[in-house]
């Protein structure tokens, strides 16, 4: 089964208060959605790496390529207004019968074991998104006042979530709806269950300052 990494990287500076786009920022040396691509690069070379972008950012991406000689083959293609949409436009032209990885672009800090948990999986059950356990304590809050709850029922959702093509291209035939907050939620609507794998920690999604400064320590000390 081909498998594509579909890294969907449609960010502002908007959170990180700077003009630049949070996935062209640099940390260790790169910009952070290089770092992204060459994860997913190292997993495996046949790999087919789809990268979606604003339509009004592709031309700095490609600059940037030159500027740091980025050489890692991968295919652009122009996001939407919504995350929903971008996806939706990425899938364009992939075939039925192969393994889509849906990948946050900034989310750099993925491990190798995660993304080969998730196409493992996916492989056998269809659907496949790698989740970490909650370690602070939990309280739900609602118009009556708030409450603890057991967070052991509950798990963190990271990426890449990992569909085979035919689900994922069914799903996204829907209409946009506000519940829709991961690739997972829309998939659940064709009635395709969703397998559980073990993320790692360190995969955080980087949009703020904080984030930034952490996945630029990891990259220094660890990577």
């Amino acid at each position: 089964m081909e498998k594509i990494a579909l890294i969907v990287a449609g960010g502002s500076g908007t959170r990180m208060n700077t003009e630049i786009p949070k996935q062209f920022l640099p940390i260790a040396g790169l910009p952070i959605l290089m770092h992204t691509i060459k994860k997913f690069r190292n997993f495996e070379n046949s790999l087919r790496i789809i990268v979606v972008l604003p339509e009004e950012q592709v031309k700095y991406w490609k600059k940037l390529c030159k500027e740091y000689r980025f050489t890692v083959p991968h295919e652009i293609k122009k996001g939407g207004s919504t995350r929903f949409q971008s996806v939706k436009n990425g899938l364009r032209g992939i075939k039925p019968g192969c393994l889509v990885a849906v990948h946050d672009g900034v989310r750099p800090l993925v491990s190798r074991n995660t993304v080969k948990r998730c196409f493992v999986q996916a492989g056998k059950t269809g659907a496949a998104i790698p989740v970490i356990d909650i370690c602070e304590t939990v309280r739900m809050v609602d118009c009556t006042g708030n409450q603890m709850v057991d967070r052991d029922k509950y798990k963190l959702v990271q990426t890449p979530q990992v569909f085979v093509s035919d689900l994922l291209i069914k799903a996204y035939k829907k209409p946009y709806n506000d519940s829709f907050t991961d690739d997972a939620s829309v998939v659940e609507t064709i009635g395709q269950k969703i397998s559980l794998v073990e993320g790692n920690p360190e995969n955080i999604k980087i949009t703020t300052k904080l984030d930034l400064t952490v996945a630029e320590a990891y990259f220094r000390n660890v990577t």
